[in-house]
């Protein structure tokens, strides 16, 4: 029969051991991987457009922004010790809205309009909207596959003024360098926030993006050396 032996250690020992072995205390994630039989071509094609855009052309980012439903928000921030803001329970859904934004990497600027819906028709009238401002050259938008982005009024616009709208793969969202700046418009504008009205929760994303266009620089270096340039990043893909 085995003997055991009962050996005490110190919690500055393990403390040791542990960060010798490179281990940390960190949040477990979850990940849904894409499936796109094209995953390697598609990230390739935006990766190329990100690291080398031509010169008399402009890659434009494009997604929405919410839902921007009414509701108290988690979040933090500076308090008294023991003594952070309490939110009221979620109160009945007020309507929602929708912000349709593009990141502009030759500035770094944001550009955004609210709207209702976000059907085809409100895409293609954003879509409008950065032709009108950048008139010259061919425009590279970089989408998502949601089904308003690929209907074919849509398609049929942007082939007649020198549109070329570049898919993200299924589920790779995170391709999207716009996803970034979503992060922190979240950050400063949505945690830990309770807006009594949709007008006001507006103002804050739109105050928000006119502090961050004042402070823009070019986009460059997206995601250098880091291991999702792989084609193999993703294990599961078809």
């Amino acid at each position: 029969m085995a003997e055991h032996y009962r050996l005490p250690v110190s919690t500055e020992t393990i403390r040791r051991v542990l960060r010798e072995a490179g281990i940390t205390w960190q949040a477990t994630k979850t990940w849904k991987a894409s499936r796109d039989p094209d995953f390697a071509a598609k990230m390739a094609r935006i990766l190329d457009l990100y690291d080398a855009p031509p010169a008399d052309r402009r890659v434009i980012c494009v997604d929405e922004f919410g839902p921007l439903n009414l509701q108290p928000r988690p979040g933090r921030g500076w308090f008294r010790k023991g003594q952070p803001t309490r939110r009221p329970p979620t109160p009945a859904p007020l309507g929602c809205g929708r912000c349709s934004a593009a990141l502009d990497l030759a500035s770094g600027q944001l550009f955004y309009r609210f709207r209702d819906r976000k059907r085809w028709r409100e895409f293609l009238d954003f879509c409008r909207q950065l032709h009108r401002r950048f008139p010259t050259g061919r425009l590279y938008l970089v989408c998502d596959n949601y089904g308003a982005h690929q209907k074919a009024e849509v398609l049929t616009w942007r082939a007649d003024h020198g549109i070329e709208l570049v898919f993200t793969p299924s589920n790779a969202s995170w391709l999207n360098w716009i996803e970034c700046e979503f992060t922190a418009l979240r950050y400063f504008t949505l945690d830990g926030s309770d807006y009594p009205s949709h007008a006001a929760q507006e103002t804050a994303i739109a105050r928000y993006i006119r502090w961050a266009n004042r402070h823009a620089t070019p986009k460059r270096r997206f995601a250098v050396n880091s291991k999702i340039r792989r084609p193999d990043y993703l294990p599961n893909v078809a």
